[in-house]
């Protein structure tokens, strides 16, 4: 499985895969205006008929922030999901960020399930968080994990 880098010129193609994992996707705007942020970098997994994975981090100063990961359902439970964070980590790690943060919504076990293997641990809960078009907006859990041993 070979990871790519993507920029905004894929934007298109983020936001189609992210239309496929959420109920309330990002559009192709919202991914170019990340992409050109600093410290925003996506990572990606395709095959023969597109994207089939993605992550956005944001790095900035000794912080680093999982922006986003899908993945197509077809492709959930191989173990791309993990090969994604773990990579966008190593990015992280080589940017100078020593803890990384995510908010996940409080329904997504499976997600809980992989950042808690992972490392993370939850530090906190955003209320009524994520918008919903079936039914009221969603908490999140806010998780965090130390990058560099000396910060664990």
């Amino acid at each position: 499985m070979k990871l790519l880098a993507l920029t905004g010129e894929q934007a298109g193609a983020m936001a189609a895969l992210h239309a496929q994992a959420f109920e309330t996707p990002w559009d192709e705007q919202a991914f170019a205006e990340l992409l050109g942020g600093a410290g925003v970098i996506a990572l990606a997994v395709r095959d023969e008929q597109g994207l089939i994975g993605l992550i956005l981090l944001r790095a900035v100063a000794d912080e680093a922030e999982i922006l986003t990961l899908a993945v197509a359902p077809a492709h959930r439970r191989q173990g791309l999901a993990r090969t994604l964070l773990d990579a966008a980590l190593a990015v992280a790690v080589e940017a100078g960020a020593r803890r990384a943060f995510l908010e996940v919504g409080v329904d997504n076990l499976p997600a809980i399930a992989l950042y808690e293997g992972a490392g993370y641990a939850l530090i906190g809960r955003r209320p009524a968080y994520y918008a919903r078009t079936s039914g009221p907006p969603m908490d999140a859990l806010v998780l965090s994990r130390a990058l560099q041993p000396s910060d664990a």
